[in-house]
């Protein structure tokens, strides 16, 4: 299934707890998480992208923003906020961490060519982010998303349904000030 519009959908409300202020925020090569993110997305050519924000509202170019107020809950909830920002004429979602600037636009592309109802990137064997979503499961994979966790309820629960993509780039997550350190030195 050959999709034409795929939304894409950066989730960076948190306040990042372990790392003592919000990912969104931080910078990497003078380039905010958040712009990356966005970037990240549209270059895998996702369009238009939604960003949900929470702890930290920075002014975001290039993408439409949401609040999401519940966004101490967790993860789930703005995953929630954020499916239910997507535009109605995309017929498929590719949702993103703020927290992981090594991913590669080739992989967002790679899940969306890959025309299944639902994509998950893998690197060396192992699910990570982003996932592809398409829009007929939007309600299942909001329904289950609670607490800190997102897609992956879903996901455990409609194995049937999920594809692997093996795409390039590194998964890491930037969680401590540990992490950040490496980014850095990135």
């Amino acid at each position: 299934m050959r999709r034409s519009r795929v939304a894409g959908l950066l989730l960076a409300a948190g306040q990042g707890a372990r790392l003592g202020r919000p990912k969104a925020l931080l910078e990497h090569q003078g380039e905010r998480l958040v712009d990356r993110g966005v970037r990240l997305l549209e270059e895998g050519g996702c369009h238009p992208v939604v960003v949900v924000l929470g702890a930290a509202t920075p002014q975001v170019r290039r993408a439409v923003t949401v609040q999401n107020p519940d966004w101490a809950s967790g993860m789930g909830s703005s995953l929630r906020v954020g499916l239910a920002a997507v535009p109605a004429e995309a017929e498929a979602v590719v949702i993103a961490l703020v927290d992981q600037p090594f991913v590669r636009p080739e992989g967002v592309r790679a899940l969306i060519d890959s025309g299944a109802e639902v994509a998950v990137a893998t690197y060396d064997g192992r699910r990570r982010n982003p996932v592809l979503i398409d829009r007929r499961h939007f309600a299942e994979v909001a329904a289950l998303a609670r607490g800190d966790v997102g897609a992956r309820p879903f996901l455990a629960s409609r194995p049937e349904l999920v594809t692997e993509v093996a795409c390039p780039g590194d998964p890491t997550d930037i969680d401590t000030l540990e992490d950040l350190r490496l980014l850095e030195a990135e």
